[in-house]
């Protein structure tokens, strides 16, 4: 009897393949997506003061040139007069208060700018800056001034907007706040817009939300170096984490040194007396100015005369603009001999990056260029906000306005990620308390409403017993997020 023959090996059915296990991003980004939802909906309105002031102050620069001609300026002459006779000059003009620092013409067609503190009506944070001719010793007028940049009135108010929206220490916080959450915002969407198939970051052929959300993400990824770098350098400054960050460049050592400002030698407050308001110290002001120049200190500098008998002058180069000069030196007012030097060569590494990226930030750092790509950044922030919150109104494809993120993408997240990942951010969260603080707060009101809808979706279902219901398979949100992203 004839038999079957047996199932050779290439002819068994093959065991159906597992189904390959998700990559560590897949459960991330969906936690990404809704943290850089979130973020940008609710800080957004911050940014986007903080962006249109950023532009005006960056266009400021060139501004204030042209408003006070006038007092900055003068016709070059052939040959300067003393500087301690164009001081004697502003005081005669202007006798009220002290001179606070003298900054000689830094260029041929410069004045000399007289600082005075201790002036009614200017803020006590604020000098008087008087202008005086260093050829003729004429007085060209005086305007406020604040700052070690020389922000004159136009400048020094917007600065101030931008800052801190004139509202002193408690307005600080809105700009701190903007600049904690920028490098989250900036980040997630870089990472977020990278890990999206090519496909669909294509911009050409694309309409509605998916063009907006193309240009959105292309502006951004080119854009994203520049506000990663502008909120490092804003947080440097910053009330809290700027005082974090003082305290760790302390304890490394990289703090930005300063000259030793107390006056030497056995006379030490004898003969620096001076006339009541004025700048002249013992020796006087050329001839101080004359020792610093034969240290090598040339122009732009600034002659800040002794707090008291036993204090020392010091003049300091304030040039921002790049190669930076930064040194400084302290001159005996009694000798007129230079006591203690401080290069900005020798400073240490991390004091050097902070001038650089303050004065970067600031838009002295290279001039017009440097105003000018501050200036396209803050243009392009405005317009990432506006593409943002016009992605969230088209989110809702006709039913809820701004329809959110699902709920849950921490949950497809592995603990032995997650755990790690939570530290982390608690940590980052205390030396930045402006990002720490307003995330735990949402993260708290995010659960318990959660935990509200949760509550209410058993009680409405636990209400129909004895009807038939027909639902959709629940979607996790690593799902749900994948099926949003193939519909962009």
């Amino acid at each position: 009897m004839p038999t079957a023959s047996p199932t050779t090996t290439d002819e068994a059915p093959r065991p159906a393949a597992p189904p390959p296990s998700p990559g560590v991003w897949a459960p991330l980004r969906p936690l990404v997506l809704r943290l850089h939802f979130y973020a940008g909906v609710f800080v957004a309105p911050f940014l986007l003061i903080a962006a249109a002031t950023g532009f005006l102050y960056a266009g400021a620069f060139q501004v204030e040139k042209w408003v006070y001609a006038h007092e900055l300026t003068v016709p070059a002459g052939t040959s300067q007069i003393p500087v301690s006779e164009q001081v004697a000059a502003a005081r005669t003009a202007y006798p009220e208060g002290t001179v606070a620092a003298v900054r000689p013409a830094p260029e041929s067609d410069a004045t000399t700018r007289v600082l005075l503190s201790g002036v009614k009506g200017v803020a006590a944070t604020h000098t008087l800056a008087v202008f005086v001719d260093p050829y003729t010793g004429e007085v060209r007028g005086a305007l406020e001034q604040y700052g070690s940049s020389g922000a004159l009135p136009l400048r020094t108010w917007i600065d101030e907007f931008h800052r801190d929206l004139h509202l002193g220490e408690t307005g600080r916080l809105y700009s701190e706040f903007a600049a904690s959450w920028l490098w989250v915002i900036a980040g997630g969407g870089l990472v977020l817009w990278f890990s999206r198939r090519r496909a669909l970051r294509r911009l050409r052929g694309t309409t509605g939300r998916r063009r907006t959300l193309g240009l959105h993400g292309t502006v951004g990824a080119w854009a994203a170096a520049g506000f990663l770098f502008l909120s490092a350098t804003g947080l440097t400054w910053s009330t809290y984490a700027g005082a974090h960050i003082d305290e760790l460049r302390t304890s490394l050592g990289q703090s930005t040194p300063s000259v030793a400002a107390t006056a030497g030698g056995d006379h030490a407050g004898h003969g620096a007396s001076a006339a009541a308001g004025s700048a002249e110290h013992g020796v006087g002001l050329d001839r101080v100015l004359a020792a610093a120049r034969a240290e090598g200190l040339g122009d732009p500098v600034e002659i800040v005369p002794p707090a008291d008998e036993t204090s020392a002058y010091v003049v300091r180069q304030i040039q921002r603009s790049w190669p930076e000069k930064q040194d400084a030196v302290a001159v005996d007012p009694t000798t007129g001999e230079v006591t203690d030097v401080v290069r900005f060569d020798d400073y240490p590494v991390l004091a050097k990056l902070t001038r650089w990226g303050i004065d970067l930030h600031t838009g002295v750092l290279f001039g017009v260029v440097n105003q000018l790509l501050l200036m396209a950044l803050a243009s392009s922030l405005v317009l990432l906000i506006g593409w943002g919150y016009l992605m969230w109104w088209r989110r809702g494809r006709g039913g809820a306005f701004g329809r959110p993120i699902p709920r849950g993408a921490w949950q497809q997240v592995s603990p032995r990620l997650l755990v790690p990942l939570a530290a982390g951010i608690a940590v980052l969260g205390y030396f930045v308390p402006l990002l720490g603080i307003p995330l735990a707060g949402f993260l708290a009101v995010d659960a318990a409403l959660g935990e509200i809808a949760h509550r209410r979706g058993r009680a409405g279902r636990a209400g129909r017993t004895g009807a038939t219901e027909t639902t959709e398979p629940k979607q996790t949100p690593v799902a749900t997020e994948a099926k949003e992203t193939a519909e962009m």
